[in-house]
């Protein structure tokens, strides 16, 4: 329950404040700290961490900085707190009465589908993620991105954030160059002239696609124009044709963008070449072999120092990147996160580095690195695509499973952990499959609310239940739905959008259980009201769960 987290994280800060005038142990500013909801039984209803990020500060041993504070707890001034112990290496552990549970009700029900909202934070964030090449097909490596960017933007806003999604459109630089080039041959080739296709050029059938597409509206129209001419025309149409299918197959997914920013537009307003001008003014550009290098200083974690502009006078993709993330903040956002494929591990530190040299505070750039999804249907990997003849594309991944079982299986597992995606599973209409069993339960809860609508039961309100008839495995389905607004506001902090997933799957199990052992609709009047009212708190929170991960809550399955 977010107000007695609000009540108990009082009380540490007014006795760890007791503690500082005291004498008791000293310490500048008092750290963000955490009430949390113990894994383990045995500790409690809810655990502090404050003791473990004072001791630094403190110059003392955790678990006696948690000694120190717990003697300080004024437990008489929050009547739902029974005892409060110091265990581990210096968890405050608070045992709370059943009395808290009673406010679990209200709150669902009066907040309702805003049911595990946080307080406003009066903090702008931008989240970027697939940011695909408009070059060819979305991938699966770009579904996982774009599930796991659009669900934390979801909790993000949960937790009080404003927040803008962002799709930065790579149409400049040396890869616009090659499918350019690649476009031509096929253009050429297509209309029967003898032109070899560049070695390092775009292949797919997708793009030779696209051409045949070109020539049905405009036929032989280019053949006289100049190569460069040609290539703009060309690549103009393409990047076209290509960005409206990526709107359209991420609207498919259910992603929706606030803003789709073009790198071309950085070079075409001059952003670019003044932060190249900046940097040089500063002192962190320095010439080598013809190129134009940034000096990474004397930062630990940047391996090496990086072209920034080609010898043949071009700006690198690392140069518009800098200019796109001073323009982030130019733009007001107090926090940029970016979810980037793992193999960009190495662009990391270079990217802060700039923006420290840039005058910008690096702690506010954050960086998701996701690692790779493999396929399978069953036990059998999957490295093909019917379609493009490459990987597998994000609009046939949709077409087979559906959305619902993309995004949640996508979202299951952190990001830095490799995904394997069993299509055969995520198909299946069983319990064996996560997001059916998360959904099931909705749908469950609602066939138990037309069962009760059948037979004239009404729902009671929250002043009207009766706690008396609530058993253990009642208070343990209260207990989980109170946890609900703590793990929105744990998983927007450690930008961990499968904590998630793992609670809807918790609160499922506990749920499922509960069903298969107890009755709702029944002859003890008082018990089948408190039952009644519990799953339909069971079901806002499921479905609040499930929103906040772009899944449907259906009513039926």
């Amino acid at each position: 329950m977010e107000r007695i987290r609000f009540q108990l994280e009082d009380l540490v800060t007014k006795a760890a404040e007791q503690c500082r005038s005291e004498q008791a142990f000293n310490y500048s500013d008092l750290p963000e700290f955490a009430i949390e909801t113990p894994r383990d039984e045995g500790h409690g209803d809810f655990a502090c961490n404050v003791a473990m990020l004072l001791a630094r500060q403190a110059r003392m041993a955790p678990r006696k900085i948690a000694e120190e504070i717990a003697a300080r707890i004024d437990v008489s001034s929050v009547t739902a707190v029974e005892n409060v112990e110091v265990a581990g290496a210096g968890f405050i552990n608070f045992f709370m009465d059943d009395v808290w549970l009673a406010q679990v009700p209200s709150l669902v029900t009066q907040m309702d589908a805003m049911y595990g909202c946080n307080p406003s934070k009066r903090k702008r964030i931008q989240v970027e993620f697939v940011s695909a090449n408009p070059t060819g097909n979305l991938h699966i490596g770009n579904a996982r991105g774009g599930a796991l960017g659009d669900s934390l933007a979801n909790i993000l806003i949960m937790d009080g954030y404003e927040v803008s999604r962002e799709f930065y459109i790579n149409d400049a630089g040396n890869q616009i160059d090659i499918f350019a080039a690649s476009l031509e041959a096929r253009y050429l080739q297509l209309l029967g002239h003898s032109i070899s296709f560049p070695e390092n050029g775009y292949a797919g059938k997708d793009v030779a696609d696209t051409v045949q597409r070109f020539i049905g509206l405009h036929r032989d129209n280019l053949v006289e124009l100049d190569s460069e001419e040609r290539r703009r025309r060309l690549v103009d149409y393409a990047l076209e044709e290509k960005s409206d299918y990526m709107l359209k197959t991420l609207a498919d997914f259910g992603v929706f963008y606030d803003v789709w920013f073009s790198e071309r537009s950085l070079h075409e307003s001059g952003q670019v070449a003044a932060v190249l001008n900046a940097l040089r003014a500063k002192g962190y550009l320095y010439e080598e072999d013809g190129a134009l290098w940034f000096r990474a200083g004397n930062e630990s974690d940047v391996e090496k120092d990086e072209v920034v502009v080609r010898a043949n006078g071009v700006p690198t993709y690392f140069a518009a990147d800098i200019a796109y993330h001073v323009d982030k903040f130019e733009r007001g956002f107090d926090r940029v996160i970016n979810i980037w494929g793992a193999d960009h591990h190495g662009h990391v530190a270079r990217m802060k580095s700039a923006l420290k040299a840039m005058g910008y505070d690096p702690d506010n750039l954050d960086i998701i690195l996701m690692q790779l999804v493999r396929l399978f249907r069953g036990t059998q990997l999957i490295k093909m695509s019917k379609r493009t003849g490459t990987t597998v594309a994000l609009d046939e991944l949709i077409e087979e499973v559906g959305r619902d079982a993309a995004r949640f299986s996508f979202v299951m597992r952190s990001s830095d952990s490799g995904l394997d995606f069993d299509l055969q599973l995520a198909r299946q209409k069983s319990l064996e499959n996560p997001v059916y069993y998360v959904q099931y339960a909705h749908a469950r809860i609602m066939s138990i609310h037309r069962q009760a609508a059948a037979a004239g039961v009404k729902l009671i309100k929250p002043e009207q239940l009766d706690y008396s008839v609530l058993g253990s495995a009642e208070k343990e389905l209260l207990r989980k739905i109170a946890d609900f607004p703590e793990e929105i506001a744990i998983a927007a902090r450690t930008l961990a959008p499968h904590r998630i997933a793992r609670y809807a799957m918790d609160l499922a199990t506990i749920f499922h259980s509960f069903y298969n052992h107890h009755r709702v609709l029944n002859d003890d009047e008082s018990l089948q009201n408190a039952r009644l009212l519990l799953v339909e708190l069971v079901r806002i929170t499921i479905k609040n769960a499930l929103t906040a991960l772009g899944v449907e809550a259906p009513d039926h399955m």
